[in-house]
């Protein structure tokens, strides 16, 4: 299908991917090293999300995390497996804002890009911004915004990019403490009101743990999957409640034992 990018000849994936979702299929990732070497990056990775599903990516720094998004994202391509994934946007760890433009100009980029008009797009733009905790801002530059409101405006731009799967990479890691637990928070209501299927990548367990419907496990590079835990956890969600405690700590266990086993293979 038009919509799908699939990057090996192999059979149709799950009717579930084409109307949503995401798989990825025994997919791996090198690249080439300062020396002309390969330098492995992911190996025999499979991702499925589920239309409307959040699934959260963790693992160590450098174990393909990004790579990842970035080839659901149709910016890389697989060098063996496949993946099929409804049309995806990015939405990086910086929130990438022009400070020439005003926080409803910014959040409009992607309307203007594909090719709505700069008045049409402003009107757009701005109608989410009271459902976003925005209202009053549009017309402040990104100088004159949090931390928070910024990765806000980014995360509207995204969603106006109209995709039907979002790629978040690490996207409120570059905040302090406090704003990044009401970013979570707010993050959790904002896909309610505007549900997409989600594949977050972060470095935080118990970020995962809050937000996600799944966690998947990566070891360190080259990035594998180790293990894959159900988020069977009703929402609104809090960081001190027993149940998200709990997968937090067998999130942390899976990361552990996968180092341990890397250290013992070494």
């Amino acid at each position: 299908m038009a919509t799908e990018l699939q990057s090996r000849a192999q059979p149709s994936p799950l009717p579930a991917a084409a109307a949503g979702g995401i798989v990825v299929e025994n997919v791996s990732r090198a690249y080439r090293g300062s020396r002309g070497e390969a330098v492995p990056a992911l190996a025999d990775v499979s991702v499925r999300a589920a239309r409307g599903e959040l699934v959260a990516v963790v693992g160590p720094s450098g174990c393909g995390k990004t790579t990842l998004l970035e080839l659901v994202c149709r910016l890389q391509s697989p060098d063996s497996g496949w993946i099929a994934s409804a049309p995806a946007a990015l939405m990086a760890q910086r929130d990438m804002l022009l400070p020439w433009f005003d926080a409803v100009e910014n959040a409009a980029l992607a309307l203007r890009i594909a090719g709505h008009p700069r008045s049409r797009a402003r009107e757009r733009a701005s109608a989410l911004f009271g459902e976003l905790g925005l209202e009053g801002f549009q017309r402040a530059r990104p100088s004159e915004l949090s931390g928070g409101m910024r990765q806000r405006v980014a995360f509207l731009r995204t969603l106006l990019s109209g995709k039907e799967v979002l790629c978040l990479d690490e996207p409120f890691g570059a905040l302090d403490a406090i704003t990044r637990g009401e970013m979570q928070q707010w993050l959790a209501r904002a896909l309610q009101r505007e549900p997409r299927t989600v594949l977050l990548v972060t470095h935080d367990v118990e970020e995962a743990a809050l937000l996600a419907d799944r966690l998947v496990v990566l070891s360190g590079r080259p990035g594998r999957v180790t293990a894959e835990l159900e988020a069977d956890i009703p929402r609104p969600r809090s960081a001190t409640d027993a149940a998200v405690l709990a997968l937090r700590q067998r999130a942390l266990r899976s990361l552990a034992l996968s180092a341990r086993a890397e250290g013992a293979l070494a």
